[in-house]
């Protein structure tokens, strides 16, 4: 955990800095000096002016991008050390491990009817995944991957359900936008996310994103932890799915 705050204060300092040469560098590229520039939706040429030489012979456009590239380079090398530490140490706290038998779970599915997990797959595989937010873009995603391969999840004996903290109601309209084709859980207070040790990102903010198979007996046999990669939460689970023939 100190490591991954130390990590995470260099992210955040060295920020202010970026932040500066950033303005400094769309001013020049869209020659204003309106502080507007910093807010505006506009990438296209500021892209092609960092990686590119749209003013030759600018040399205040030219040392500027410079430093910029630096400064850019040295906080993708900070982020990437911040989301490794993070990565493993969640990954160490997690309260239930592969192995582990799953506590009991009964909670609302998105048409506000009790669903008791164990019943209702007995005799199946479960693909378990928790996921921070309907409606957010990444677990939009996310669930539109699962709703789009839930044949081949069915092929492989395997029940997907998406739980997360948010409502009956949030659900119903979250799996009604998106036309999804499996059971949402409400776990609102976060009471089963506990249980399991799902970590949370971003000092506690972010709720995090892991997935995990539950074979017959209840046991987790496979997890996938990462709050970024929506896609190969589908295809790695699938993919151990179909190796290890549950």
């Amino acid at each position: 955990m100190k490591t991954e705050m130390i990590w995470l204060t260099a992210f955040i300092v060295w920020g202010l800095p970026l932040t500066f040469y950033r303005s400094r560098f769309r001013k020049i590229v869209y020659q204003t000096s309106d502080w507007k520039i910093n807010i505006k939706p506009v990438f296209r040429k500021e892209i092609r002016a960092l990686f590119g030489n749209i003013y030759p012979g600018n040399l205040n456009y030219i040392r500027t991008r410079n430093f910029y590239r630096i400064y850019l380079l040295v906080y993708l090398l900070i982020f990437t050390g911040y989301s490794a530490t993070s990565k493993t140490n969640n990954n160490k706290n997690m309260a239930l491990q592969i192995g582990d038998i799953i506590p009991e779970i009964v909670l609302k599915d998105q048409n506000g009817k009790w669903f008791d997990l164990k019943k209702e797959t007995a005799g199946k595989n479960v693909v378990l995944f928790f996921y921070p937010k309907d409606d957010s873009q990444g677990c939009t995603k996310q669930a539109c991957t699962f709703r789009d391969q839930f044949q081949d999840f069915a092929d492989a004996n395997a029940i997907v359900i998406g739980i997360s903290g948010q409502s009956v109601d949030s659900h119903s309209n979250f799996a009604e936008k998106n036309r999804l084709n499996y059971t949402l859980l409400s776990d609102e207070g976060n009471k089963v996310r506990k249980k399991f040790g799902v970590p949370t990102n971003f000092l506690g903010m972010l709720p995090g994103r892991v997935t995990y198979v539950i074979d017959k007996s209840g046991k987790i046999v496979y997890m996938f932890n990462s709050q970024m990669k929506f896609e190969e939460h589908v295809a790695n689970t699938l993919k151990f799915l179909k190796t290890n023939n549950l």
